[in-house]
């Protein structure tokens, strides 16, 4: 299996899905930071949600999804662009709990004041941000919760993951446009669905590939599978952007930094890249020289 995202639909029926599979792109997340296992299971739901979630959208752009909380765990992202990069990141006290823990429901529980943000970002254009309140047992229930208040499209969505892996599935009913549609719709399909889908195992959903699952799920419908497409680790820092954030602070702020480090350097937390600039680079932002 590759790492991927595959769309699938099923004839004569209002049901669109995806399913999507996460391996290289969660280890190589995975290895930025030593994380506990509780946060490591979050952060590949999340990850598996994000691309589920970004492939409901015909944008141009990144929607993110971000946890911030007060108390010992303070926050976790994770993000997906409209070309299958995905990153994430989180930052937390240590503690025992986050590490004897194979669930990241043990993480959600110990949120104080949790609030869930929802990120759309179009390349052109308005952004969106929803705000859901992570008061369900599950980043999967948070999820659902959203899509039945704001987008009103019945939405499932299950969620696994381990160090190793992650997985996803979403199947969503599409509104019916006339009558007609709507007499040859079997008002059971929907419940017959999500009651199959819920029967998913985490080993199913992180071990196997995607045609796999849909044939167990659903091998009584008539599945149409376009072409998968795939995921992959992005990251969007660059040395541009590094040098657009030293002009914000402006140039007083960068020659007192450069009087207790000279070069400045800057780390990018995503991908552990390191950015530096010499005081004449620095200054140079700004139409200066050196003195």
């Amino acid at each position: 299996m590759s790492d991927l995202r595959q769309r699938f639909y099923m004839e004569n029926c209002p049901v669109r899905g995806e399913v999507v599979h996460l391996e290289e792109t969660l280890q190589t997340i995975l290895a930025q930071r030593d994380y506990a296992p509780a946060v490591q299971i979050l952060l590949g739901e999340m990850l598996s949600a994000t691309a589920l979630l970004a492939s409901t959208l015909k944008i141009q752009g990144r929607i993110s999804l971000q946890i911030q909380a007060e108390g010992t765990f303070k926050w976790a992202m994770a993000e997906c662009n409209h070309s299958g990069e995905v990153r994430a990141l989180a930052d937390y006290e240590a503690g025992p709990r986050f590490n004897e823990a194979d669930s990241s429901q043990t993480v959600l529980a110990t949120l104080v004041n949790p609030v869930l943000f929802i990120s759309i970002e179009p390349d052109s254009g308005e952004r969106y941000q929803g705000i859901v309140a992570l008061d369900k047992a599950t980043l999967a229930e948070c999820l659902m919760q959203y899509y039945d208040l704001s987008a009103q499209i019945p939405t499932h969505i299950v969620l696994a993951s381990t160090a190793q892996r992650a997985g996803g599935l979403l199947i969503q009913l599409l509104p019916r446009n006339n009558e007609e549609e709507q007499e040859w719709v079997d008002e059971d399909l929907w419940p017959r669905l999500t009651l199959l889908t819920e029967t998913l195992k985490t080993e199913e959903l992180t071990e196997l590939d995607a045609q796999e699952i849909l044939y167990r799920l659903y091998n009584e419908e008539d599945v149409r599978l376009p072409d998968a497409e795939p995921l992959h680790f992005g990251c969007t820092c660059s040395r541009e952007r590094c040098a657009n954030a030293l002009q914000q602070i402006g140039v007083q702020a960068v020659r007192e930094t450069l009087e207790h480090q000279n070069p400045i350097t800057m780390d990018c937390q995503f991908c552990n890249t390191r950015y530096s600039f010499t005081a004449e680079e620095a200054l140079s932002l700004f139409g200066e020289h050196l003195s």
